[in-house]
């Protein structure tokens, strides 16, 4: 937990996916959920329960984090006309890539704590080509995640 700002801090102009928001209806749930079950530790998770910050993240990687966006943030969404329309509009799913005994693990923390997860399937298309394995769960939220392995 707490403030990792040194953590991603990268000087070259590579294209990277930054971060993902989700919509949540209790972010502190939400962060649990996504730190216990999916093995993602939380960010700026004190930060939020203290008021300091807006909402809480989880890190996927060095570079990448999932925000936790409470509905009730949605009227302060003005970047854009319309923008807090998107409230309740969940993506389709996110993907997240482990490494084969992460994967296992995420299955098996899944699963001891009765999420349900899909069939396992093989060779789906994804960033790195055809997977060796992937899986699909849903979060507190209603948000889909899928799980996949690469050999």
């Amino acid at each position: 937990m707490g403030d990792d700002t040194s953590l991603g801090r990268m000087t070259d102009n590579t294209t990277r996916l930054d971060h993902v928001v989700l919509w949540v209806n209790d972010p502190v749930a939400a962060a649990d959920f996504y730190e216990r079950a999916v093995g993602l530790p939380p960010v700026r998770l004190a930060e939020f329960t203290d008021g300091e910050v807006p909402f809480p993240s989880v890190r996927i990687d060095d570079e990448s984090l999932i925000d936790l966006m409470p509905h009730s943030m949605a009227e302060r969404m003005t970047m854009l006309p319309g923008a807090a329309a998107s409230s309740g509009h969940p993506v389709n799913h996110i993907c997240l890539a482990l490494p084969g005994d992460r994967y296992d693990a995420l299955r098996a923390r899944l699963e001891e704590r009765a999420v349900p997860v899909s069939t396992v399937s093989e060779g789906s298309f994804g960033a790195r080509g055809p997977a060796t394995r992937s899986f699909y769960f849903r979060d507190p939220d209603g948000n889909v995640v899928e799980a996949r392995h690469y050999d």
